[in-house]
């Protein structure tokens, strides 16, 4: 007698959660909207941050100021991800949330689920910041390349088209949807926390793996680029998630490598 209500508490929180992942998704679009709409929306993209400025003097003249720019980025990929990448985990976080549910610390396991994913992909915005300021000072370095800038964001699309049809996005893709498995052969329960961390880390690991060439094409638009923003993570969710997400990979894959092929005869 005691089972409908049961499910009935379950099914209640599971919409709580799914509301809580919406409305945070939202808010984090409405900031990057209204941070690309303001006058300082060139430190949304990456090639604002160096640029000289009211900003990069206060960032001289405060102790430590030099990492102000460096955590401005941080803010704006971490908005990123909240956007993006946020709504492409409900079928993990659902499925994590129904074996917990009867636990009382549910809600702080499924905190420590998105923190470890969160990490995944912040590691990995690092790595690409960095790799990315490195380009931006390659140009410097090569009259050849001042002349031709646009060359490496077309060999970036191109790489992210080829990266469509690579078994190694596949094998992290098929990760990624079936959520079932892969909590199963990860949660025990001996060390909650632990393992809701491990949870949300590996499934980011394996979410980075199969979708850092689309993230990179939005170093390419420019992360203050809302709409193309909205374009490559509707295309990442629907891999993901939706029943036919594996035929966008021929679509895709040609889209992008025609774009950067057309780019680059332009460029050379």
């Amino acid at each position: 007698m005691s089972l409908a209500p049961d499910r009935a508490r379950g099914a209640d929180r599971g919409r709580l959660r799914l509301g809580v992942i919406a409305a945070l998704s939202a808010l984090a679009w409405l900031a990057l909207a209204i941070w690309s709409a303001s006058p300082y929306a060139r430190y949304l993209d990456h090639g604002g941050w160096g640029d000289p400025g009211w900003l990069a003097a206060l960032c001289r003249s405060l102790p430590g100021g030099r990492a102000i720019p460096g955590l401005l980025y941080v803010l704006a990929w971490l908005l990123m991800i909240a956007a993006m990448m946020l709504p492409t985990t409900v079928p993990l976080l659902r499925i994590f949330g129904r074996m917990t549910d009867s636990r009382p610390d549910a809600g702080r396991l499924l905190t420590w689920v998105a923190l470890g994913y969160t990490l995944a992909w912040l590691s990995f915005g690092l790595l690409a910041h960095g790799l990315d300021s490195a380009l931006h000072l390659a140009p410097a370095q090569s009259e050849w390349l001042v002349t031709r800038g646009e060359l490496v964001g077309a060999l970036v699309l191109v790489g992210a088209g080829a990266f469509q049809f690579s078994s190694l996005k596949y094998r992290c893709l098929e990760r990624c949807r079936a959520p079932f498995a892969f909590v199963s052969a990860r949660w025990h329960g001996r060390r909650p926390s632990r393992e809701a961390f491990h949870i949300g880390l590996a499934h980011g690991a394996f979410c980075v793996g199969c979708c850092w060439a689309l993230m990179l094409v939005t170093f390419v638009v420019g992360m203050g680029n809302l709409g193309w923003m909205l374009v490559v993570a509707a295309a990442m969710a629907a891999e993901k998630n939706l029943p036919w997400g594996r035929q966008l990979r021929t679509p895709l894959g040609l889209g992008l490598m025609a774009w950067g092929g057309m780019l680059i005869a332009l460029t050379v």
